[in-house]
């Protein structure tokens, strides 16, 4: 860690800034690691592109189908390619409380810049505060290293904006990715003030979030790597443009990406988020694989249709 306990929040707020992504995890064709593969799509996520932090392990890297230890060589491999370029945001998400600390602890010696927990699936509870409350106080307690919030659907409730501003009071709380709808992260982001760093993981919403609230962190998903190559990198002018007053071409850039994003979203299975996005980054030259079971993978009518939109859709390969 390159900061204190006490100085988490100065720290996040000082250079925890600009495009974050969430990595999928490449899979072999036995279903292993590509380690490879990985170290390959971070290194070009990062020269390439201009992504300043990643996501690791989390809903989009499958790490509900990993083992513990792959969960803690995952960390290991992110911060070794990232190599001090661009930052690290560990998941350690997990029911068992324990598994989350070991890995807390393992993101924390290993050299990530923050983690990121998941709030918790809570059965049998209609009051939840108080127990979310103390949940991340726990974890707070066992680690020094900056702890990011994330609350969203799956967990079967969303966490309240005035909950989330108290859980800001927590020393090493630093961040949220809030997957709520707009108004209640508009409403964080007046309650908490800069006690906590808000975000959100629509890129559509991203340019608005910048302009009208102020925000400095895009935390986090996958079209900064599915959206962009290395001969077009229109999140990241369009985010650059923002970030230094130029409205009217950020807005530009950003509408004119509307067509791969279509792309992007007409095409994508419901039932198979992780496979469509694997496959689209096979297609633009990125490691992607196979999907882990539970997982579905594309059938052959879903590839066929996949690469139509992804030649018509206007971005730049060459």
């Amino acid at each position: 860690m390159k900061y204190s306990r006490k100085d988490a929040k100065a720290h996040s707020r000082a250079t925890m800034k600009g495009i974050w992504a969430a990595a999928l995890m490449p899979f072999r064709d036995d279903l292993s690691i590509d380690e490879d593969g990985f170290r390959a799509n971070i290194e070009h996520w990062i020269e390439d592109l201009g992504i300043d932090g990643f996501f690791i392990t989390g809903k989009q890297g499958e790490f509900f189908s990993m083992s513990l230890d792959e969960r803690k060589r995952s960390f290991e491999l992110a911060v070794a390619a990232c190599d001090g370029r661009a930052q690290t945001i560990m998941s350690c998400s997990d029911q068992n409380m324990d598994v989350v600390i070991d890995l807390a602890r393992h993101a924390q010696d290993c050299g990530a810049d923050y983690i990121v927990v998941h709030a918790p699936v809570l059965h049998f509870l209609k009051r939840q505060d108080e127990t979310l409350l103390r949940y991340y106080e726990t974890i707070a307690e066992k680690v020094d290293i900056g702890i990011a919030l994330w609350s969203h659907p799956d967990s079967g409730y969303l966490m309240s904006p005035e909950l989330c501003t108290r859980l800001a009071e927590i020393e090493t709380v630093v961040a949220i990715k809030y997957s709520v709808p707009r108004e209640m992260y508009v409403r964080l982001t007046e309650l908490a003030g800069d006690k906590i760093l808000v975000s959100t993981a629509s890129e559509e919403e991203w340019l608005d979030n910048i302009l009208e609230l102020n925000w400095q962190l895009y935390l986090c998903s996958s079209p900064p790597f599915l959206l962009q190559t290395a001969a077009d990198r229109r999140m990241r002018d369009y985010t650059d443009l923002a970030f230094a007053g130029k409205v009217e071409e950020a807005r530009a850039l950003r509408d004119s990406l509307e067509p791969v994003r279509r792309a992007l979203r007409e095409t994508r299975p419901a039932e198979k988020p992780h496979a469509h996005q694997k496959y689209w980054q096979e297609l633009l030259g990125q490691a992607g694989g196979r999907v882990r079971p539970p997982m579905l993978e594309l059938t052959e009518d879903e590839k066929r249709a996949t690469r139509a939109a992804f030649a018509a859709c206007g971005l730049k390969t060459a």
